[in-house]
């Protein structure tokens, strides 16, 4: 397809695609709904069927739609879920990583500018449930470190970010949390990094427990100093 200056144009069903995830995204179609069957989005388009299924395809691949089969199927608005949108971003958030489009730095100045404010709305917004989450989320950092300890620090770090009460908090920073986590190598963490962890993670819990937000958001800010030290040395060994 070549537009009036006579440049290639986007195919057809990439058009397509591109007006349908517009008509989404407007809410003109809700999550859950129904997509109209091929032949009646072919004769509302103007395009064929095939066209109409690649279109169907490239929004399925962007996770925007899901197709069942059968009686009942057919093409749905997904439903989105944060660790859906976690995942996706998450993907990205590497891939630039990997090219050095993001530097660690960057990465990390994003977790202050989250976190830091995140955990001062979780001291007052957090329930009993969010304090017995923190709880079980504590590990002895005496001890041989694994997948376990890594998921337990993740996990502190998730709660503290669902107790603010604000999902987009969790979809824009645990994908990154994750990518420092994995791409910096854990297993290279430098001598006493998870001791120190553990006592920035008890801290936090002890004010959170009391309420105390400025505090919170102080020991928060200190912790991912602490955090940004190390991962800034396994950087530096990850470049070799």
């Amino acid at each position: 397809m070549k537009r009036a200056d006579g440049a290639a144009g986007p195919p057809a069903y990439a058009t397509v695609a591109r007006q349908i995830r517009d008509h989404i995204l407007a809410g003109e179609l809700a999550p859950g709904a129904r997509l109209p069957s091929e032949s009646e989005l072919s004769a509302e388009y103007g395009v064929g069927r095939s066209t109409i299924r690649e279109a169907l395809k490239v929004l399925a691949s962007q996770n925007i739609i899901c197709t069942t089969r059968g009686v009942t199927g057919g093409s749905f608005v997904a439903v989105p879920t944060v660790s859906d949108i976690s995942a996706h971003l998450e993907t990205g958030v590497g891939l630039m990583t990997a090219v050095e489009t993001v530097s660690v730095e960057q990465l990390i100045d994003v977790r202050q500018m989250l976190e830091v404010p995140a955990a001062g709305i979780a001291a007052y917004r957090r329930t009993d449930e969010h304090l017995d989450a923190l709880r079980r989320s504590m590990f002895d950092p005496s001890g041989a470190q694994g997948p376990e300890t890594y998921a337990h620090n993740q996990e502190f770090h998730l709660v503290l970010l669902r107790a603010a009460g604000n999902p987009l908090l969790e979809v824009i920073t645990i994908p990154i949390f994750r990518v420092l986590s994995s791409r910096f190598g854990r297993d290279r963490a430098p001598a006493g990094f998870w001791q120190c962890v553990d006592a920035d993670h008890r801290a936090l819990l002890a004010l959170i427990e009391d309420g105390d937000s400025m505090g919170t958001m102080s020991a928060m800010r200190r912790h991912l100093d602490h955090l940004s030290d190390a991962y800034m040395r396994m950087d530096r060994l990850h470049r070799g």
